[in-house]
């Protein structure tokens, strides 16, 4: 299991602690996190920095959702 959140843009995925999320684009700067098909939440990249919104009945965290964002938008810098 992985501290650090390692994205693959080829896989359009990031594994972070043991968990696969797929990141699927709705804009430029915007996109749906999926874990096994269900949406958990959403990442967004405004003003320089990543942002996490979860789903309201998602099990994932927003500091989850922000460190998937992290990664996900330095590896498509």
């Amino acid at each position: 299991m992985s501290d650090t959140p390692i994205a693959n843009v080829d896989e359009q995925t990031v594994v972070f602690g043991g968990t696969t999320y797929r990141i699927q684009a709705l804009g430029d700067d915007s996109f749906t996190v999926l874990v096994e098909g269900v949406p958990v939440g959403r990442i967004l990249y405004s003003f320089g920095a990543a942002q996490g919104v979860p789903e309201p009945d998602s099990k994932v965290s927003e500091d989850t959702l922000y460190a998937i964002g992290e990664a996900w938008f330095a590896a498509t810098a």
